[in-house]
């Protein structure tokens, strides 16, 4: 798991009135990593249809498809694996009601990333490392150092490390030191989460920035990295 990890929330979008499934494939033309629905706001039937219908758009790409919280219904649609917070149903109880998904855990602090750990999951996601408005009741920001204390903590174990929380494209170098991949919600919006060109084009910078450690000195075009950008300029 490397780059970007995006996540599709429904709320946020119908909020913005930005249809879920277009959005989606805006996104998925950058070939992220991973691709998690995060839809809390609606029932259930409308979460396993969003999921059948993005499975097929993801293994297009190659991005594996993660359901935030339901492992019945990641299970029901084919997804890659499902997401789960600290007060979801535990790690155990999922690998027993679905032992053909992997199961990714968000950490908040060291000791839940250590009891994490010790279970052996997909992945762990770690923050909030910059302030989000991504939740309502978000948890206390851990920070570059916190973020890099969690690295330590993970190193060696071989579980890729998602760091969560306040990602844009202006961070993503910071991130990309320490953390496998990133998670993202709002940082792919920019003025217009609407406009397709303006989110694939934001969701390639980010991958790319997620995707290269900040001593890398080439670009995938051959460029260094002090040279122009492969990309276009997307608006902020």
């Amino acid at each position: 798991m490397k780059g970007l990890y995006a996540i599709v929330d429904t709320q946020s979008l119908a909020a913005r009135e930005v249809d879920p499934l277009a959005y989606a494939r805006a996104v998925l033309t950058a070939r992220p990593t991973a691709l998690q629905l995060r839809a809390k706001d609606l029932p259930p039937r409308e979460v396993l249809g969003l999921l059948r219908a993005l499975l097929p758009e993801c293994r297009r790409v190659g991005a594996r498809l993660f359901n935030n919280d339901r492992p019945d219904l990641a299970a029901l649609a084919g997804c890659d694996g499902v997401h789960v917070g600290q007060h979801d149903m535990p790690l155990e109880q999922v690998r027993r009601l679905a032992p053909s998904l992997a199961v990714g855990v968000s950490t908040h602090n060291a000791d839940e990333l250590r009891r994490a750990l010790a279970a052996r999951p997909a992945y762990v996601a770690f923050g909030p490392v910059f302030a989000t408005a991504s939740k309502a009741q978000p948890e206390p920001t851990v920070g570059l150092r916190g973020l890099a204390a969690a690295a330590a903590l993970v190193a060696g174990t071989g579980v890729p490390l998602v760091a969560i929380g306040g990602i844009h494209t202006a961070v993503a170098r910071d991130i990309a030191r320490f953390a496998d991949a990133g998670a993202v919600i709002a940082g792919l919006y920019g003025d217009d989460p609407s406009s397709v060109p303006a989110v694939s084009l934001r969701a390639e910078q980010l991958h790319w920035l997620l995707s290269h450690r900040p001593d890398d000195t080439h670009r995938p075009d051959g460029s260094g990295v002090g040279g122009e950008s492969p990309l276009r300029e997307a608006s902020a």
